[in-house]
This record gives structure tokens, C-alpha cells and sequence, in this order.
């Protein structure tokens, strides 16, 4: 009897998961500010209770609860409470090549109950396949167990992968109707710019560089110059400067300490570099102030 030829077809693949960098579940203060980060992967982040403000690049939206929202890679992000409201969120980070991810570059969406419950199904075998903490914003490490569920972490990825497709037939909400409003994006931008310059003034005896201070709030040098300018009319460095002549004046008036003794607390490369930046500032030398001082006493 001949053997019959049965053909294979082998079945496309549109959205394929091939690793999951971090699952999280937080419970948030009111008052929880995460300081923001970019990376090469994908994530999401979706309220579960409450609401949440967010920044994907420069652009600030505001989520409520069963609102998600997908950073694509190497986009610049971070994630705050409204200090009313304490949030419950959950954030998924994983790695994804698939062409057919580019659709959810700069989305939002309202999810339904049943792609509510793929993410419920996503956390409870996270859970069961990895060790926690899984509260701890700054810890990504995922540790398996060694008693887990057979194929919990394939339930895991393919909850997600059907989560994915299944919002491929979305359009998905409007990004723009999730857009704070102006007042609460002036806000915001008025509440980095102050943190900015509290940073400054606490780094006053130091070299900082416009890119330690980017690197301390995780924002871009485009962003920083932007809101900086707009609400200080100053550069940030030229702010910085400013704070330290203002400094230098103050130790001046005090007289502790000489004119080399200032320069050297205050991190000028010499005395010389000193005097030429205190005088573009004040319209006179560091001494010609200091008898002007004495001159008024």
C-alpha cells in the first residue's frame, strides 16, 4: 500500500514574544514620582485602579483605570501619581521584532473586560513561573522557580501575544483625548524646572554638566534646554552660572576666605577663569566688589 504525502503548511506568525524583560504589579503612593528611563524593548503600562500621568517622549497623558499605553523602544518615559488618587499599575516590559509591532508605536488604549482578564492571566502565571519581588521599580531581574507550573511561562507569553493581536483590531482611543491639558502640562513642566533648580543649588561647589543633570532626572538635553528656557528665560547653564557668581558673592560679603580660596571651592579651573566669569556676571572684578562692600560698611 503506498504511504500518502500529507503537505505541511507551516502557519505565519504576525506578533511573536521572544522574551519578557520584567513583569511588575505596583501599588503606588499618591505621591509616587518614578524618575523615567529609555531602553531598547517594548513596555506597556496599564492601570488597573486609580490614574496615572504619564510622559512618553515629550508629550504628557493622563490614564485612568483600564487605560494602556505602549513605549516603544528607546522612547523616553516615566510614570507619576497625581497625589489624589493611589494608584494600582502594571507594567510589562519584553522584546518583540515582529514588523507587526510597529502598530502600537505612540498608542493608548481603553481595554475591555476580556482583555482585562489575558492580563490577569499574564500575572497569575508570571507568578507562578517567577520568584518576586515583583513591587520593587528598580529591581528587573526575573528569577524562575524551580517547582513552576508546567508551561506557565509559555501561558505567559502567549497571553500576551493574544492580548497584542487581539488590539490589532482597534483603533485604539485617541492619543490626543488622553492629552493633559495645558494648565496640568504647565504644571508639570513648572515642577521640573523647580526640582532642576533645587539640584542645582545643592551642587553649587561642584562642576555639574548639562549631562549629569539630564542624567539625574532622565530627561533629554532638548527637553531640559526647552522647559528651561521657557520658564527661566535662562539656559541651565547659564542659571548655574549665575548660582555660583551669587555664591561667590555671598563668601565674598562673609570674608572667610580669599579670592583664590572662593575660586578653588567653587571648582573654577583657576582664579583667572574665576574673576572672567564673575565679572561678565556682576560688571566688576571679584576684588573691585569686595571694596565696594567694605565701601558700604
Amino acid at each position: 500500500m503506498a504511504m500518502i504525502r500529507f503537505p505541511k503548511t507551516k502557519l505565519a506568525e504576525y506578533l511573536t514574544v521572544k522574551q519578557i524583560v520584567s513583569l511588575h504589579y505596583f501599588e503606588f503612593s499618591k505621591d509616587f514620582i518614578f524618575d523615567g528611563e529609555k531602553h531598547n524593548f517594548w513596555e506597556f503600562v496599564y492601570v488597573d485602579k486609580g490614574e496615572v500621568q504619564v510622559i512618553a517622549d515629550k508629550e504628557i497623558y493622563l490614564l485612568k483605570q483600564g487605560d494602556i499605553i505602549f513605549h516603544k523602544p528607546n522612547e523616553y518615559h516615566n510614570v507619576w501619581a497625581n497625589k489624589k488618587i493611589a494608584p494600582n499599575v502594571i507594567i510589562i516590559s519584553f522584546v518583540c521584532r515582529s514588523p507587526g509591532i510597529r502598530f502600537f508605536e505612540n498608542k493608548i488604549f481603553s481595554l475591555n473586560a476580556d482583555n482585562q482578564q489575558l492580563l490577569v492571566q499574564m500575572l497569575k502565571n508570571g507568578f507562578a513561573a517567577f520568584f518576586p519581588p515583583f513591587d520593587d521599580p528598580r529591581n528587573h531581574t526575573l528569577r524562575r522557580r524551580p517547582d513552576a507550573p508546567a508551561a506557565a511561562e509559555q501561558l505567559l507569553r502567549i497571553h500576551l501575544e493574544l492580548l497584542l493581536i487581539r488590539l490589532l483590531g482597534y483603533a485604539g482611543s485617541s492619543v490626543s483625548s488622553h492629552r493633559l491639558s495645558g494648565a496640568a502640562k504647565e504644571q508639570s513642566d513648572n515642577d521640573c524646572v523647580k526640582q532642576m533648580c533645587a539640584f542645582m543649588e545643592q551642587h553649587v561647589y561642584q562642576n555639574l554638566s548639562i549631562e549629569r543633570l539630564c542624567q539625574a532626572f532622565t530627561i533629554s538635553r532638548s527637553y531640559a534646554f526647552a522647559i528651561f528656557k521657557e520658564k527661566t528665560g535662562q539656559s541651565v547653564m547659564q542659571y548655574f552660572r549665575t548660582l555660583k557668581i551669587d555664591r561667590a558673592k555671598r563668601l565674598i560679603r562673609e570674608e572667610r576666605h580669599n579670592i583664590t580660596e572662593i575660586a578653588e571651592l567653587l571648582q573654577y579651573s583657576s582664579v583667572h577663569s574665576f574673576s572672567r566669569q564673575f565679572k561678565s556676571v556682576v560688571d566688576m572684578s571679584p576684588t573691585e566688589y569686595a571694596r565696594t562692600v567694605k565701601a558700604k560698611m
